[in-house]
């Protein structure tokens, strides 16, 4: 005996069911976002400011193009937003001498409440790190003359906390030209550095 087919609408209900749900998931993303940026436009976020406060170097030893020392930093983080608070969540500093890098390690995560300034200890060691020609002859001569031009440079993934939301970003903070005394009896001149945000 033939079976009979199924009436031709009878699967139909089930598609405007699920547009639907698809149409309420879609309008509660948008209307998510829609209040973040209006909160992140009323709160109007002030720049985050970065400097380093203090560096020194330590067992300092170059030899057969091969470098070996300690790199200590102060970097004063300086959150001024009565609205905004931070999640640092994963951080790296890399230590470059001219165009090479000597060292990179990584900092502890941390929260920085709202209208705050966190002072933050960055400790890097150069182990037999590489240093080639013309590079290594001109570290010899700051090494002569008492005191070494170093770039720090800072990545982090950051999450800002804006009310119940939280943002994330990159941020990038370049300190160049920090002028580190190998006498601790030499002053250390503060240097401001240069804070980018990627989304």
């Amino acid at each position: 005996m033939p079976q009979t087919a199924a009436p031709p609408g009878q699967a139909a209900p089930r598609r405007p069911v699920l547009q639907c749900v698809v149409l309420v998931v879609i309008a509660l993303i948008a209307m998510t976002g829609l209040a973040v940026l209006i909160i992140w436009a009323s709160v109007q976020p002030k720049k985050l400011h970065y400097s380093i406060e203090h560096g020194t170097v330590k067992g300092f030893n170059l030899s057969d193009d091969k470098l070996s020392s300690d790199f200590d930093f102060v970097l004063r983080a300086d959150n001024p937003n009565r609205h905004v608070s931070l999640y640092y969540d994963r951080i790296e500093v890399t230590v470059w001498y001219e165009d090479q890098k000597l060292s990179v390690n990584n900092v502890h995560p941390f929260y920085q409440p709202k209208r705050n300034v966190t002072f933050v200890d960055l400790a890097l060691v150069a182990k037999n790190a590489t240093v080639y020609g013309a590079t290594a002859r001109d570290l010899r001569m700051e090494r002569a003359a008492g005191e070494v031009n170093l770039n720090v440079k800072v990545r982090a993934k950051i999450r800002l906390k804006v009310g119940v939301f939280k943002i994330h970003r990159t941020l990038k903070v370049d300190c160049e030209s920090v002028m580190v005394p190998f006498n601790f009896h030499r002053s250390f001149q503060r240097v401001v550095c240069h804070t980018d945000m990627d989304g």
